[in-house]
């Protein structure tokens, strides 16, 4: 095997780690992507809860209200019927009059805030069932994409390993140390020269020169001979026929 093949074997490897390690980044944000979704559904069904109790607590506020203001009309009563003056009778007659004018409009009040119970406790049913709806999907999806960081996780372990024994087989330092240095800033570094002398990583068509040192190398490859690195004069990847 040619110094050049075993750079290539070595390349494939590290594109399939570059894969994985870019699905392994992706997958914890769309699993919190898909949690946040189901924050949102959460939100409503608080809304939904928070507009249900501040119905019933404007409901029992009025009943409160409707209460004492009973309890007021029966002291006032009670006190009026042991007066002896008629001026005095007449007084407490306005003072009920107007007491029970408040309490009329306290339970009409009552009345039109019992209203929106049934409308505000239909709105916590439908915001429930949709979260309901929404939690078992979002489960159903984040035990998927655990399930599946965790094969990811197995396989660039894997491919880590055959990694390290493809490197093994790159016999020449000098283009393990080439290829090293390159494969963090450009990618991938070991592209065809195409028989039109075009670079296939940056697409610059190569000098004549190039294209004569790439199928020197091949023939030293084939021979058994040690290989010189011939890169691109543009983009600096290592070119192969």
């Amino acid at each position: 095997m040619t110094v050049v093949q075993s750079l290539i074997d070595l390349q494939e490897v590290d594109g399939r780690i570059r894969e994985l390690e870019l699905e392994l980044k992706d997958l914890p944000r769309r699993k919190a992507l898909e949690t946040a979704r189901l924050s949102g559904v959460s939100a409503d069904l608080q809304a939904a809860k928070a507009n249900q109790e501040y119905a019933a607590q404007r409901v029992k506020g009025f009943e409160e209200d409707a209460k004492e203001l009973r309890e007021k009309i029966q002291q006032l009563k009670t006190t009026q019927m042991g007066l002896k003056s008629n001026k005095e009778y007449q007084q407490y007659s306005v003072q009920i009059d107007l007491v029970s004018h408040d309490l009329e409009a306290t339970e009409n009040n009552q009345l039109a805030a019992m209203e929106h119970l049934p409308s505000a406790e239909a709105r916590i049913a439908d915001a429930q069932a949709k979260f309901d709806r929404e939690a078992g999907g979002v489960k159903a999806f984040c035990d998927e994409i655990d399930e599946r960081i965790a094969n990811v996780t197995a396989a660039l372990a894997e491919a880590q390993k055959e990694r390290a024994e493809k490197a093994k087989l790159v016999t020449d330092p000098r283009y393990m140390l080439y290829y090293e240095r390159l494969r963090t800033k450009r990618w991938p570094v070991v592209v065809a020269l195409t028989h039109e002398g075009v670079c296939d990583g940056c697409h610059l068509v190569q000098p004549p020169s190039v294209s004569q040192m790439v199928d020197a190398n091949e023939k030293l490859g084939e021979a058994g001979r040690p290989q010189n690195i011939v890169a691109c004069t543009m983009c600096g990847r290592i070119l192969y026929r």
